[in-house]
């Protein structure tokens, strides 16, 4: 590096690869030729560089010259120097960008030089002489001989930088000879690219399908089905530890190890750095607004002659606001679009106990009260993989028996997040540990049964809904004796499709499918909503605002049909008598409370206990709610719109909305407090598709007309009781 002025830099300002330096100085990077390279890659900016003699430049030191290809800028063209004088130029006028590239054949080294780094075009070659040798590679400002010499001394500086270097070898053995031979059967290999556009809404689903034509089996190592490149969402010049993506909501179904929709991005997608968007703000050209959608490892899958691969599918959904509610409102119609099936929303109960008494009790109550659906609950001693023909007739005796009540029944079954043996569990390297702690490999001999076992158990007794807690969470598994995959490679790709393959079977069965996963795409009809089960060993009082928060909060990215919440009726980790709501007449009050809290949501939670009520008092505030919540289904399953979330310092309250019902909108207000309220409301009946006088009704009883203002406004007139809430329906 020259050392004509102190700001002469191969990495200025710790950026590796800039350079910063006078006009006439030398300032450059050298190593040695890697061994066997034939094919030499550099990519350069001209940046504020305007030299000439001393130009940007790929130069070689060989034997006994020194040969370069630079750029003289402020002329607009690349020249090759072959070591003893110019000889080639190439014009490329004002462009910023170029690619320098040598081919090294026996006897003659070719320079080339392109605009894109696909069309190039010959400047120069240097016939090699015998015992020629290419010593070193340089990428930076050389002297007119590609050395390393100061010219005329000059006060001009300029800025530019070396954005990479290649260095290539011959082709692998397997395709020595005549390689268009070899490879001729490709053409007879065929991807195509696929859209899906849809009507009303800025959404487009794209994949792609590998057709092999071929007469031979084909591999598909890797693919990227789509590299979309976006203005950024921010004005950003300094680095930032949190980025804003761009205004672009990004979903696959190749999405799993979690209940929010952010797991995609460790999945299938990532928002990546665009270093050839070169008029960003950002100094480093770092701002993640190139989204490239592809997984992170494989798929390595084997296509046959005649076969046919796709890939998993991405949606993107354009949003025209960057207003939270309205862009989740997005993704919850895309959702409900893509996966109509999340839209069911049956009312569920979790009995305790899996034997008959137990479960037939549970039926009774479920149908009598007007539930529609019995879960044999985790730890209730159900065990799907009991595939004993005394277990399998017992399972269909009872379905049929629910069946006759009007009832679904089905049962918990545990996949990950448990240890099976050695030969069964996912095997990582050192260092690497599974999603859940542990996990057995759904592709081993273990994992290939269980599922066997779980067709078997549904298809021959007739149990309709199945809760598959632990869901496969992406792990990958190095193992190469599991039946299933053949290594890490393949093995995230095969363990997905076994279990979505499951998923996808239940579907077309009618078997409903709750999963603490984002499996909506592949089947899945429910999700948690969101919560944590050791807040439910907390009081009873605090429970409830703690419910009406998670639910305020989960609904963001989910319609209510979509998660489901939890009420334990017995203890649950701890807790004590002050947090257990059995035995159900003693504590009425809060019991009522938790079924307005989610029937007035139209959310659904398991309850999980051995009975649903205990006295008829009991009987009737259970029945009340269930047939308020069917009273007005439609819009209570429909979006919410965030209206006040709860603090236990005053009102909360969440908006319904169904603009194509005919109960436009439903306003639930509760009040936590000790004491009675009185208060006027403003609430926005935007999204109601309401203007002008709106009919709205008070709990089912007192109707007045209302009159919205310009910015569809309205207020609400309310006087609630104590620890007791109120209803509006909206038509």
């Amino acid at each position: 590096m020259s050392k004509s002025h102190a700001r002469n830099s191969f990495v200025n300002e710790e950026k590796v690869g800039e350079i910063m330096a006078l006009e006439n100085a030398a300032v450059f990077a050298e190593r040695a030729v890697p061994q066997d390279a034939k094919v030499l890659v550099a990519k350069m900016n001209k940046g504020t560089d305007q030299s000439n003699d001393w130009g940007l430049g790929f130069g070689l030191t060989l034997t006994n010259s020194s040969p370069r290809l630079y750029w003289r800028a402020s002329e607009g063209k690349v020249v090759f120097f072959d070591g003893k004088r110019d000889n080639g130029t190439f014009e490329v006028g004002k462009a910023d960008q170029l690619w320098f590239r040598y081919e090294i054949a026996d006897k003659e080294l070719l320079a080339q030089a392109s605009l894109d780094g696909q069309q190039w075009h010959t400047v120069g070659h240097l016939s090699l002489k015998s015992g020629d040798k290419i010593q070193l590679v340089r990428v930076g400002k050389m002297d007119p001989n590609g050395e390393n010499k100061d010219g005329k001394a000059s006060t001009k500086e300029g800025r530019s930088k070396i954005e990479g270097f290649w260095a290539y070898g011959d082709f692998s053995s397997q395709f020595a000879g005549d390689l268009s031979s070899k490879l001729a059967y490709m053409k007879n290999v065929t991807v195509q690219v696929h859209y899906d556009l849809y009507d009303d809404m800025p959404i487009f689903s794209k994949w792609i399908t590998v057709k092999n034509q071929s007469d031979r089996e084909i591999v598909v190592n890797s693919f990227k089905s789509e590299q979309l490149a976006v203005f950024e969402p921010e004005s950003s010049v300094d680095h930032r530890s949190r980025w804003l993506y761009p205004n672009i909501t990004v979903e696959t179904d190749y999405t799993f190890g979690g209940m929010s929709e952010e797991v995609v991005y460790s999945s299938s997608l990532e928002w990546k750095k665009d270093p050839l968007y070169t008029t960003q703000v950002h100094y480093d050209r770092e701002t993640p607004c190139l989204l490239e959608v592809a997984p992170k490892m494989g798929p390595e899958q084997q296509v046959a002659a005649g076969g046919e691969f796709a890939s998993y599918r991405v949606w993107e959904l354009l949003n025209d606001s960057w207003e939270r509610e309205r862009k989740s409102l997005g993704y919850r119609k895309m959702l409900r679009s893509m996966a109509p099936w999340a839209t069911e929303n049956p009312i569920l109960m979790h009995v305790r106990s899996s034997d008959n008494e137990s479960v037939k009790k549970a039926i009774d109550q479920a149908a009598e009260v007007g539930f529609e659906m019995v879960i044999m609950t985790f730890w209730s001693g159900f065990n799907a993989e009991d595939d004993s023909p005394e277990n399998l007739k017992r399972m269909k005796e009872l379905a049929d028996y629910a069946h006759s009540k009007g009832i679904e029944l089905g049962g918990y079954s545990l996949l990950a997040s448990r240890h099976i043996d050695a030969k069964n569990d996912v095997v990582l390297p050192e260092g690497m540990h599974p999603r859940f702690g542990s996990s057995p490999c759904i592709e081993s001999e273990w994992g290939q049964a269980y599922f066997k076992k779980l067709y078997n158990l549904y298809e021959s007794s007739g149990l309709g809904v199945f809760e598959h807690d632990g869901s496969y969470p992406g792990d990958w598994c190095y193992s190469t004796d599991h039946p299933g995959h053949h290594n890490e490679k393949d093995s995230q790709w095969n363990q997905f499709k076994r279990i979505t393959d499951c998923s996808k079977w239940c579907r077309e069965t009618g078997i409903s499918l709750h999963i603490p996963d984002m499996y909506f795409l592949n089947g899945g009809n429910k999700v948690g909503l969101g919560y944590r089960q050791a807040n439910w060993s907390l009081p009873r009082a605090q429970q409830e605002i703690v419910e009406r928060q998670n639910i305020f909060d989960g609904t963001w990215a989910k319609a209510p049909s979509m998660g489901w919440m939890f009420v334990p009726l017995v203890e649950y980790q701890g807790g004590g008598k002050e947090a257990t709501i059995e035995p159900l007449k003693d504590h009425l009050p809060h019991y009522e409370q938790r079924l307005a809290n989610l029937f007035g949501a139209g959310v659904q939670a398991c309850y999980r206990g051995p009975q649903l009520y205990d006295s008829p008092e009991t009987k009737n505030v259970v029945t009340k709610w269930v047939n308020f919540y069917k009273k007005h289904r439609e819009v209570l399953d429909s979006d919410i719109i965030h209206v006040r979330r709860p603090d236990g310092m005053d009102y909360d309250a969440i908006l319904h909305v169904n603009p194509a019902g005919k109960e436009k909108g439903l306003l639930m207000i509760y009040n936590p407090l000790d004491e009675a309220i009185t208060r006027k409301i403003k609430v926005n009946l935007y999204y109601t598709g309401l203007k002008g006088n709106v009919q709205v009704v008070e709990q089912d009883q007192n109707s007045r007309t209302m009159p919205l203002n310009a910015a569809s406004e309205g207020i609400f007139e309310v006087n609630i009781p104590a620890k007791s809430q109120t209803w509006f329906v909206i038509k």
